[in-house]
């Protein structure tokens, strides 16, 4: 009776059988509850529940060593459906047992086609040759011993077979956004979404994740934007394309394949390959290129030798990629066949796209090729943003949506990547002015979203967030993932195995699915490895799981928590509105919990740690420890405190606002929050220096508030924007305009407020201003103008000098 199971027919009628109770039918088949999820939310593959019926068939026998109708039966008895076993029963005694299963094989294009299943939900992105082998892998001993055709094809034939399949199937496909898992039918021809490419060729090696979160957001400070063009319009040997979870890596590729499909990019390609690590996972034995084609390209290729013509391979994935570090450091020891495949690609034309890590490590194999390109991928740009919310926000809360982005700083910053973008429009629109604010800070940005996730994708009920964390279970699920994230973090590694989790959460096997959504399964023929879906959300993880379980000497004595250290600060902000209380009392065995952490401690040490290290670098070091000191005040929102005074009295505050600072909007927030608080307690800046002739909202009201209270002004170029008035004596102001031919006007408008006001100026012009005479400066105690290559201490050398020089051009002109 077992041997049923395996005939196309009887799985069909099957599947009809089952079209009311499938799902629990495969809870009791021991099929995996995040299959079932999978399989019953796809509404784009899996149209009638008969689909999704058989569907759940087929992952049967796939997680089922030995799947026998005894099993079947004592499934549907436990529902329990007696009627329909009965149905089953009868249905399978007008089977012959004693058939040998050819027909079995010969049929299933009629499987496929009968029940609509010829894209499934496992290989949807095959050619269908490809899909008729997965169907029938059970009953072959090699994925490429399907029938061969007797007729080969020549090579415009398959050029056009290969284009018309891109067509077809990626016009429209289903893209599926990490970690939500829920399928969005994009249409790439007619809706690209508008993507900002930029050079990556700088992106840093040696670190994973302590300056992901940071690069991010000074890339997209100082990024020149690609055009799509002037990267594929062009033949180049190598592209590779790096960029962190989520942020349209795949949506380009497939925007490729429809380009070259229509004719407007890669015109003398004849042949171009599409493929997906994670698939190249599962076919550890295909050992060169023609087998790869040939298994997912068979009823397009037909054994026909690609070597002869010009080839692109398009790989998509490679971080998911089991045998990377093989790949990477290759020997003759080497055991998986694939690898020598995806090696021989290298001989070809190929573009090749992953996570930064992965595409990182594997630029030290790709120098063979003169014209390669390295470019990342940013996300959404400004229309590409605008054009999500118009789309996918309701109207009634587009408006709060926008305001929302434009007010917050970080979330502006983050808006690019999808996943953020989604999720703050969820958030927002269902909470609408309750969270208005909620995205002030970083930490508060993460929190939403982490917490957003688990209440609709995790945990899946109608409960409020704070009736969710008045349960212990729920805590205890939190730290676990904190936990995780912790360990991988501080040992900078990205993919694990479940041998790595179970080291310090024994019990892992019994909630394995659960964790899912945060962390990222990839299956292989050894087994399954994991991730996090985005490597910020592991960064604020691990900040919860340090704020709740270290203490504050051991989080600033470990050098690997610095870039986690403002968000660590940021959960001990005591915003009773905020939903960060429900993130830092997840340990009841932590007993100094009501000291929590000690902020002070934190911000004394790092402005010692700026202190220190009087070496050539000591300005950058010195930099980077006030710095990251301004960013963890901001994030747990402090104030000035009697205690805070004193360390910051200790020191000298200097503010600048220049073009080649890097300094991301972000940053920005920062430095104006602390300055605010700082000239409110009645201190004084030291310095403030302006070189920017273009100012943000953000930067011009950061100026205004640094003018009202500062000891000593330079500026490097005109600037001016209304309400800009210092009130305050300056000791000292530096003008060096001497790059810029100004009028009399401009001067007077941007600069004489500024000289009226302080005690001793510096002030470089430019050689061919006409207006030297008429500078009034009577209330300066000290006095240099730089002009025409000297010095003068004061309005009467300089008059002197002009005067001499105009007597000179007379005498010269008679």
């Amino acid at each position: 009776m077992d041997k049923v199971l395996q005939y196309p027919q009887f799985q069909i009628k099957l599947s009809k059988l089952l079209v009311q109770d499938w799902f629990e039918i495969g809870i009791y088949l021991k099929v995996k509850p995040y299959v079932l999820e999978a399989i019953r939310n796809d509404s784009i593959n899996l149209i009638k529940q008969e689909d999704k019926a058989y569907e759940m068939i087929k992952k049967w026998f796939d997680y089922d060593e030995n799947p026998t109708f005894e099993k079947l039966k004592r499934a549907i008895s436990s529902i329990p459906k007696f009627k329909l076993l009965k149905e089953v029963e009868d249905f399978a005694k007008k089977f012959d047992y004693d058939d040998d299963g050819d027909d079995a094989d010969n049929d299933s294009e009629t499987l496929l086609n009968h029940i609509g299943l010829l894209k499934t939900y496992e290989t949807s992105n095959l050619p269908e040759s490809a899909y008729r082998i997965s169907v029938n892998k059970e009953t072959s001993n090699s994925p490429v011993s399907s029938t061969k055709f007797s007729a080969k094809k020549d090579i415009s034939e398959i050029c056009t077979a290969l284009k018309r399949f891109y067509l077809t199937n990626y016009g429209k496909i289903c893209e599926v956004q990490p970690p939500l898992k829920l399928p969005a039918n994009v249409d790439l021809m007619h809706k690209f979404v508008d993507l900002c490419i930029v050079d990556a060729v700088n992106t840093q090696r040696d670190a994973v994740f302590s300056v992901e979160r940071k690069e991010f957001l000074e890339k997209q400070l100082r990024y020149t934007p690609i055009p799509y063009s002037k990267i594929f319009m062009k033949e180049i040997s190598v592209t590779l394309i790096s960029g962190i979870a989520g942020i349209g890596k795949t949506w380009l590729l497939r925007k490729c394949l429809l380009d070259w499909s229509n004719g407007l990019i890669w015109e003398n390609v004849k042949l171009v390959f599409y493929l997906e690590c994670r698939r190249l996972n599962l076919y550890q034995n295909i050992g060169n290129i023609n087998e790869l084609v040939n298994f997912f390209y068979k009823e397009i290729i037909n054994d026909f030798d690609i070597s002869i013509y010009p080839a692109l391979f398009v790989i998509d994935g490679l971080d998911e990629f089991k045998y990377l570090n093989e790949l990477i450091n290759p020997s003759s020891s080497c055991s998986y066949p694939i690898v020598n495949a995806l090696t021989e690609i290298q001989k070809y034309k190929y573009v090749l796209a992953g996570r930064v890590y992965a595409i990182d490590k594997y630029q030290s194999i790709s120098t063979e090729h003169c014209d390669k390109i390295n470019i990342q991928i940013m996300g959404f740009n400004e229309r590409g943003i605008n054009n999500y919310i118009e789309n996918n926000v309701l109207k009634e809360n587009k408006d709060v949506v926008k305001a929302t982005l434009k007010e917050s700083a970080i979330a502006k910053s983050m808006s690019s990547v999808p996943f953020y973008l989604s999720s703050m429009c969820k958030i927002i629109s269902n909470s609408k002015n309750l969270y208005k604010s909620s995205f002030l800070t970083m930490t508060d940005l993460y929190a939403n979203i982490f917490l957003y996730f688990l209440q609709k994708h995790i945990i899946k009920n109608n409960e409020l967030i704070y009736q969710l964390m008045e349960n212990n279970s729920n805590k205890k699920y939190i730290l676990n993932i904190c936990k995780i994230a912790y360990q991988m973090f501080i040992e900078n590694r990205v993919i694990f195995s479940k041998e790595d989790i179970q080291t310090f959460i024994i019990d892992f096997d019994k909630d394995e699915e659960s964790f899912f959504g945060f962390i990222e399964r990839i299956e292989t023929n050894l087994g399954y490895l994991y991730q996090f879906a985005h490597l910020t959300i592991m960064e604020f993880c691990a900040s919860v799981y340090a704020y709740n379980c270290l203490s504050s000497v051991e989080i600033i004595a470990n050098e690997k928590l610095d870039s986690c250290l403002s968000m660590i600060c940021g959960l001990a902000n005591k915003n009773q509105s905020s939903l960060l209380k429900f993130l830092v009392n997840l340990n009841p065995l932590k007993e100094t919990f009501k000291e929590s952490l000690s902020l002070f401690f934190v911000f004394e040490r790092l402005l010692e740690l700026s202190l220190q290290n009087q070496t050539y670098y000591y300005y950058k070091h010195r930099t980077y420890y006030v710095n990251l000191f301004i960013e963890c005040f901001y994030e747990s929102q402090s104030s000035f405190t009697d205690e805070i005074k004193l360390i910051v009295n200790e020191r000298k505050w200097e503010i600048s606002i220049k073009d080649d600072d890097g300094k991301t909007s972000y940053e920005t927030s920062c430095e104006n929050y602390f300055v605010n608080h700082y000239i409110k307690s009645g201190r004084k800046l030291s310095w403030l220096f302006v070189d920017k002739n273009i100012l943000s909202d953000e930067e011009k009201n950061f100026i205004i508030k640094c003018s009202t209270n500062v000891r000593y002004v330079v500026f490097h170029c005109p600037i001016k924007f209304e309400e800009w008035k210092p009130k305050d004596k300056i000791e000292r102001l530096w003008i060096n305009i001497s790059r810029y031919l100004t009028t009399k006007k401009d001067f007077e408008e941007n600069f004489l407020p500024w000289i009226n006001l302080c005690e001793g100026l510096d002030l470089s012009l430019h050689d061919d201003i006409d207006f030297i005479e008429e500078i009034r400066c009577s209330n300066v105690k000290w006095l240099t103008i730089k002009y025409r290559g000297k010095d003068f201490y004061n309005l009467d050398e300089l008059k002197n000098f002009i005067t001499q020089k105009k007597m000179f051009n007379i005498l010269i002109k008679i």
